[in-house]
C-alpha cells in the first residue's frame, strides 16, 4: 500500500469548469506578474486549482502551470496515479507524465519549460524538492504566493456556498453544547463529544477543538487538558473543521456554567460590542486593517485594549486560516468575495477569557456572517 498518497473521495470537488476558469486566471495572473509558469505541489493550492487532494512526501507530484495558457502538465509517480483519479485533472485534458523510481522527476519539470524561464512555486513545497527542484531548472524559483493570494483571496460562488454549509454546520453543534458542557466533565472528554458531533453535523473531520475552561480560557491557543469544568467556570469554545470539497468552518462562542459576576458579565457585554462593531465595518473598499481597528479601538477605550492579545481575524477557505489577514498594519482593501473571521477576545491570565468569532463574506454593500448563533455570554445549569 502506499505510503505516499490519499485519493479523494468521490464528488469530493466541484465541477470541472471551476478548476478550468482557476487555471485559466492562474495563467493570466502568472504572466502579469513577469511569470513563465507555476509550480505547484499538494497541498490547498492543487485542490484549489485542480481538485486534488493528493499528499506526497519523497515522490515529487507537481503541476506545471504555463503562464501562456498552453496546457498545464502534472508530473507524478506512476504508482500514485490512482491519486489523481477524483481530481478534475482528466477532464481539464491535462498533460499527465508519470514516473517511476530511478527516473527524476526534477528534470520532467525542467523539460516542460523553455531555459532560462522565471518560475514561482508555491509557500507549501517541501525543500526536499524544492532544492533539487531549483537545481534541475538552473535557477530559484521565486514564491507563487502573491500569485495565488489573488486567486484564492475571492471565493467564487461555489465556495461561498461552500462555506455558507460549513457555518451552518458548526452552528448546529455550539447549540449543542449544553448537552456537553456541564459541571464535573474534564475538557478532555467534552472535546471527543464535540468532535463526534462536528462529523455528525456535515463536516468531514474535526480540524481543532478548543475547550479553554475558567483559567484556561485566558490562553487563546489552549486546547483541551484533563481540567475538570467547576461552577462559576467561563468556557471558550473554538471549534471547526472542513465540508466537502474542504472548505472549513470556525467559530467560536463563550459559555458561563452559572450565572456570571458582574464584573464578567460587564466585560463581556464590551467583547460583544466590539465583535459587532468589527462586523459592521466590513465592506468593499475598507481597509483589513481597519476592521481590526474597529473592535481593538472600542476595547481600548474602554480599559481592556491590554487584554485583546491578537489580531481580529484570518481568511479561510481550502485552509483554515489564510489571507486576508485582519491586523494592523495590513492596508490591502476589502473585495466583495472575501471571506475571513471577525474574532475580538479578551483574556485575564489565571482567571477566564472569552472570545466571539464570526466568519463573514464581504457583500456588495457589508458582508455576510454564516454564523447565527447567538453572541451573548451563554448561561448553561451547574445541575
Amino acid at each position: 500500500m502506499s505510503s505516499d498518497s490519499t485519493s479523494e473521495d468521490p464528488g469530493a470537488r466541484f465541477p470541472s469548469e471551476i478548476y478550468a476558469s482557476r487555471l485559466s486566471r492562474a495563467a493570466q495572473y502568472a504572466g502579469e506578474a513577469g511569470l513563465d509558469a507555476l509550480l505547484i505541489t499538494p497541498g490547498p493550492d492543487l485542490q484549489y486549482l485542480v481538485g486534488s487532494r493528493a499528499s506526497s512526501f519523497e515522490r515529487l507530484i507537481c503541476l506545471v502551470v504555463p503562464a501562456d495558457g498552453s496546457t498545464a502538465t502534472v508530473i507524478v509517480p506512476r504508482l500514485e496515479l490512482a491519486a489523481l483519479t477524483d481530481s478534475a485533472v482528466s477532464d481539464l485534458g491535462l498533460q499527465i507524465t508519470d514516473w517511476v523510481d530511478g527516473v527524476s522527476p526534477y528534470e520532467l519539470v525542467s523539460s516542460t519549460l523553455r531555459q532560462g524561464a522565471a518560475t514561482a512555486v508555491d509557500d507549501a513545497m517541501p525543500a526536499l524538492h524544492f532544492v533539487p527542484l531549483a537545481s534541475s531548472i538552473g535557477q530559484v524559483p521565486v514564491l507563487a504566493t502573491d500569485v495565488l493570494r489573488r486567486l484564492r483571496m475571492i471565493k467564487d460562488d461555489a465556495e461561498i456556498e461552500a462555506l455558507r454549509r460549513a457555518g451552518q454546520a458548526i452552528d448546529r453543534v455550539h447549540a449543542r453544547m449544553g448537552d456537553f458542557l456541564r459541571v464535573g466533565r474534564t475538557e478532555a472528554a467534552v472535546a471527543a463529544d464535540i468532535g463526534a458531533a462536528i462529523v455528525e453535523e456535515g463536516h468531514t473531520d474535526a480540524a481543532f477543538i478548543i475547550v479553554g475552561s475558567g483559567p484556561h480560557g485566558a490562553d487563546p491557543h489552549h486546547e483541551v487538558s484533563d481540567r475538570v469544568i467547576e461552577a462559576g467556570d467561563v468556557v471558550v469554545i473554538d471549534i471547526g473543521g472542513p465540508v466537502a470539497p474542504g472548505y472549513n468552518s470556525d467559530s467560536t462562542r463563550t459559555y458561563v456554567l452559572g450565572e456570571p459576576t458582574p464584573e464578567i458579565a460587564a466585560q463581556y457585554a464590551l467583547l460583544e460590542r466590539a465583535q459587532q462593531a468589527a462586523v459592521d465595518a466590513v465592506r468593499p473598499g475598507v481597509t483589513a486593517e481597519s476592521i481590526d481597528a474597529a473592535a481593538r479601538d472600542l476595547l481600548a477605550a474602554e480599559g481592556l485594549g491590554d487584554a485583546f492579545l491578537h489580531r481580529t481575524g484570518h481568511g479561510i477557505g481550502l485552509s483554515v486560516h489564510e489571507e486576508p489577514y485582519i491586523v494592523s498594519g495590513n492596508d490591502i482593501r476589502l473585495t466583495e468575495g472575501m471571506a475571513f473571521s471577525v474574532e475580538p477576545g479578551i483574556y485575564f491570565r489565571g482567571n477566564w477569557g472569552a472570545r466571539i468569532e464570526d466568519i463573514v463574506i464581504v457583500t456588495a454593500d457589508g458582508c455576510e456572517s454564516v454564523n447565527l448563533r447567538p453572541h451573548g455570554l451563554t448561561v448553561l445549569p451547574v445541575d
